[in-house]
């Protein structure tokens, strides 16, 4: 009886494809209700607009659209300036899911995995059953490229509808048309806003935006200057498992020990080399491929117990402080802004920096808690903040001293915006929708520190701008009563009214120099 019901069991058993999985379980990616799903389509279209221009080494012209069909379905439609897809691979790009070119290269960008872009069209054809429309130009000698698709969720490869060449009026890009069912509100985990903060984020892009009401926004760039090119480092060896090292040791082409820890590690010299063989008593001439499972954990605890200096930070691209600032600028009308960008730290074994950027008073809500604005290698995280490594080290931070009201652990209150970005070769998503940040030790303690960094530039506008304030009441309040107060020192002392007023108002301009100073260096700091 249990042999009969084993062939049975048997039977039933198969493959389950990527596709089919994520397709029952599309919440992993991001598309857990109409309204995220609508963010999540244009924000995975953008993002590989964005990458394709810098890729390209060109400033992105990107155009995002949004049409209302009816009440619950929308098209999408987004178009780059960046180098176009060639013809044979547009299909596998948006039409199989974990197909990229970035998952195995140890340097910042925004997509890696091979699944966002893929996932929306996979959304669009799970809602609407209708096809992804793509148009694509590599030069202006080449004809445009269009090819209408679904995915084969079975196999996880492209089903091509429509596979033609059309004239386009563009030298090189691509456009993508998505339909969708989704939903479309305004605030803060909105298309619009993900849109606007990428723009303060990539201050060298261009965005124009039409939302489904027909309101057009554009985002001018603010700089010519390209972002600094990210370039691919090797693993560092406080990055890797045991796993991964059996792997590295099989694939490797180096034909000795001491080759392979120089040649495929990040950092790994000559000398250091010499001493990670000598302390897991390993010949360093000793061919990869041959050592034994004992001989490779001994090796592992010898890489992780010797000092090896950090991974270079030119695998990162920052914002920079300065463009930071120029960005919040463009869109946060404020009295004050701040920003920093720290130096390149490690987290295991993977190079991370943190930048933060407070704008302060102006137009800003002077009630409730500030505006978080967290984002990861120039992206929007605008869903599950309370799960986040960003916003547990907002929360712990003490804003009381840098003027800022605070209750408990909470979110600070006041008119302010705080932005804090972290860049780096691999982001510790909690979840494959990448929203949120993982608590890490090192990134909390490196955002803290930015905070405060930024928090004491802060206290020194609030407390100076509160003192000329207070100063210039006083002064207001004393002008307004120096005709009564004439009067009654004329009274007592006997002397002209008027020559008293004069000399009062004398008085209070030898204390108005001082006012005017202070109120010019926080015009200063603006």
């Amino acid at each position: 009886m249990a042999e009969i019901k084993a062939y049975e069991l048997a039977k039933q058993q198969r493959e389950i494809s990527i596709s089919e999985f994520f397709l029952k379980n599309r919440h992993l990616l991001g598309f857990d209700n109409p309204t995220r799903a609508l963010m999540m389509v244009v924000k995975e279209a953008v993002d590989n607009s964005l990458d394709a221009c810098t890729e390209m080494k060109v400033l992105p012209e990107i155009k995002i659209e949004i049409n209302q069909i009816n009440e619950n379905r929308f098209i999408v439609i987004v178009e780059d300036n960046g180098p176009g897809i060639v013809k044979q691979q547009i299909p596998n790009i948006f039409g199989k899911l974990l197909y990229g070119s970035k998952f195995h290269s140890m340097r910042q960008s925004r997509g890696q995995q091979g699944i966002g872009i893929s996932a929306a069209v996979l959304y669009s054809q799970l809602t609407t059953g209708k096809s992804t429309k793509i148009y694509s130009r590599v030069s202006s000698k080449r004809p445009a490229h269009y090819f209408e698709l679904q995915i084969d969720t079975k196999k996880n490869e492209p089903h091509i509808i429509k596979d033609d060449e059309v004239k386009w009026d563009k030298d090189h890009g691509t456009k993508i048309e998505i339909e969708i069912e989704g939903r479309y509100l305004k605030g803060k985990q909105s298309v619009d806003e993900y849109v606007k903060e990428t723009a303060i984020v990539n201050p060298h892009a261009t965005f124009v935006y039409v939302t489904p009401e027909k309101e057009k926004f554009e985002y001018r760039r603010v700089t010519e200057e390209l972002p600094r090119e990210a370039k691919g480092i090797k693993p560092h060896p406080y990055g890797i498992e045991l796993g991964q090292l059996m792997k590295m040791l099989q694939d490797t082409r180096a034909n000795t020990l001491q080759g392979f820890l120089q040649n495929d590690f990040s950092r790994i010299g000559q000398q250091t080399a010499q001493e990670i063989c000598s302390k897991a008593k390993l010949k360093a001439d000793r061919k990869p491929r041959q050592l034994e499972n004992k001989e490779i954990e001994l090796l592992f605890k010898s890489l992780q117990e010797t000092k090896i200096m950090a991974p270079p930070g030119d695998c990162l691209s920052p914002i920079t402080a300065e463009l930071l600032e120029k960005g919040l600028r463009k869109e946060i009308n404020a009295d004050f802004y701040a920003t920093v960008s720290r130096s390149p730290v490690v987290y295991r074994g993977m190079p991370f920096i943190i930048e933060v950027g407070i704008a302060y008073g102006g137009e800003l809500d002077k009630e409730g808690q500030i505006r978080l604005m967290r984002l990861a290698n120039r992206v929007p995280l605008l869903y599950q903040q309370g799960a986040c490594a960003i916003t547990e080290s907002v929360s712990e931070t003490s804003w009381k001293p840098y003027g800022l009201n605070q209750s408990g652990s909470n979110l600070p209150t006041g008119p302010a915006v705080v932005l804090v970005h972290i860049a780096s070769v691999w982001v510790p998503f909690t979840n494959e929708a990448k929203e949120a940040i993982a608590h890490y030790d090192e990134i909390i303690k490196e955002i803290k520190l930015a905070l405060q960094e930024c928090g004491r530039k802060l206290s020194i506008y609030i407390h100076k701008h509160i003192k000329a304030a207070e100063q210039r009441e006083k002064i207001d309040l004393f002008e307004k009563y120096i005709p009564e107060l004439a009067v009654s020192l004329s009274n007592l002392t006997g002397d002209k009214k008027e020559i008293l007023q004069d000399r009062l108002q004398k008085l209070l301009k030898k204390e108005l120099p001082s006012l005017e100073a202070a109120n010019g260096e926080n015009g200063k700091e603006k």
